[in-house]
């Protein structure tokens, strides 16, 4: 049978019918997946093409994903960072939706609070097991679609629910027809897609899927879900670990259209951010993340990596109203506020991510600041460049420290040659020469303008 794809303007053979493949013995993949020893990256030179979406978006599960991971948040927490991520998104749509558990009464009173918001964006959505219990909690709450986890991999189905295939299939087909039954949109979260078999059973569960969303006449949404990270973004590399080619599957032989399609990944191999770039590229219109990366083990995609990346893939039209300041509030909130530790080093939101404390850096940013910052942090993200003064700092770096934090004008900043500079060096050199180990504090620094630059404290000190 023949198609024209519009997409790609060509007649393309459509006579893909994968039906599910019953076994006796659960599909572990145990050449790729050895346990006693790092996972196989396995090649089989199979090439799919990128199929970008006309749209392309990004989701939370913070409050789901995310919070599992930590103690319990607290409602006033969940709601302020809710406010937060509405003020980020402030009606773009690009942070489209956000998840919530429903199981306890604080996670409800959270759900109630939010909703109460009006906020288009990003849209509350529930969370659940697939069964009959879980779903009504989704109807009580009156949300508009829910997840429903689908375990695909025989890791789950075999060894976590004791289910075969085939009951599998059958209890998540039927847990769906009741939220349709109902009006709410199911998003199918396909957990442990990387190490499910593609072939025999994700792509014929999709494709019932789909079969039920043309008979509703609704929408039936699948996250395909990297549970362990194993995730793999390198061309011709073997399923079930090739984001594209799930992706491609997906979309093609079991007819998900790009707008049902989403990508929830975790970051176990470091792979986090590169497999929901990928999976994007490859036919996903939404990509799944959490504030800062949080949830379990190593954590979720963060959601400001996505804003960034969609801004490098996409630039900022139509998305002008995004307001990328709020990140590094966010951040602020969720680690002084609820105690959430932020690596000092993590992009964007780390106490490090653009501080230097290398004078030869430092020399150069005095030059012109492109030469060591990343992009323009001050506007994008509400973060100046600056240094930390160390005994690697130098003139350099101690003369950028002054200028940074008293913001003094453009013609009044010192040089490294400044003999209040060499007087600060020369104190900063005696600390680490008996044996200090950390970096001068702000404290410190003020003390030393204090007492060699007088004139610098008393016209420009801020506190």
């Amino acid at each position: 049978m023949l198609k024209f794809n519009k997409k790609t303007n060509l007649f393309e053979e459509e006579f893909y019918n994968y039906h599910l493949q019953e076994v006796e013995e659960p599909q572990l993949f145990r050449e790729m997946f050895p346990y006693d020893d790092v996972p196989k990256i396995i090649f089989n030179q199979r090439v799919v093409p990128l199929n970008v979406p006309d749209e392309i978006w990004i989701t939370d599960t913070t409050f789901r994903d995310g919070q599992q991971s930590l103690p319990p948040f607290k409602v006033e927490d969940i709601v302020y960072l809710y406010d937060l991520m509405h003020k980020l998104d402030n009606d773009s749509g690009l942070i489209r939706q956000t998840e919530f558990f429903l199981y306890s009464k604080k996670d409800r009173e959270a759900v109630e609070k939010c909703l109460s918001r009006g906020y288009k964006y990003p849209e509350v959505t529930g969370w659940i097991r697939a069964t009959e219990s879980d779903f009504k909690l989704v109807k009580e709450m009156g949300l508009k679609e829910t997840g429903i986890l689908t375990s695909v991999s025989d890791y789950h189905i075999f060894l976590k629910l004791k289910w075969t295939r085939k009951q599998a299939f059958d209890n998540y087909l039927k847990i769906v027809k009741s939220a349709l039954d109902n009006g709410i949109i199911p998003r199918c979260h396909f957990e442990d897609i990387t190490r499910a078999d593609i072939y025999g059973f994700v792509i014929p569960f999709a494709s019932e899927l789909m079969k039920l969303a043309q008979q509703y006449k609704m929408p039936v949404k699948v996250r395909a879900c990297d549970t362990m990270g194993y995730g793999i973004a390198l061309t011709g590399a073997a399923l079930p670990r090739n984001v594209h080619g799930i992706i491609y599957g997906l979309n093609k032989h079991a007819g998900v259209p790009y707008e049902w399609l989403e990508w929830h990944g975790h970051n176990d191999f470091y792979r986090g951010v590169t497999n929901a770039v990928h999976a994007w590229l490859y036919g996903s219109s939404s990509a799944n993340g959490a504030l800062l990366g949080i949830g379990e083990r190593t954590g979720n995609t963060p959601v400001e990596a996505l804003i960034i990346e969609y801004f490098a893939l996409r630039g900022r039209e139509g998305k002008e109203k995004v307001d990328t300041t709020v990140i590094n509030e966010i951040a602020e909130y969720m680690e002084k506020k609820m105690g959430i530790d932020v690596p000092a080093k993590q992009p964007f939101v780390g106490k490090n991510f653009n501080v230097t404390k290398a004078g030869i850096h430092a020399d150069g940013v005095m030059k012109n600041e492109e030469i060591y910052n990343i992009f323009d942090t001050s506007k994008i993200l509400n973060r100046p460049l600056s240094v930390e003064i160390t005994d690697k700092s130098g003139l350099a770096g101690i003369a950028f420290w002054i200028d940074n934090y008293f913001k003094l004008p453009e013609n009044e900043k010192i040089s490294k040659d400044n003999e209040g500079v060499k007087k600060i060096k020369e104190e900063v050199d005696k600390e680490y020469e008996a044996g200090r180990v950390i970096s001068i504090s702000k404290e410190e620094m003020i003390e030393y303008v204090k007492k060699f630059m007088p004139e610098i404290f008393n016209k420009y000190n801020r506190e």
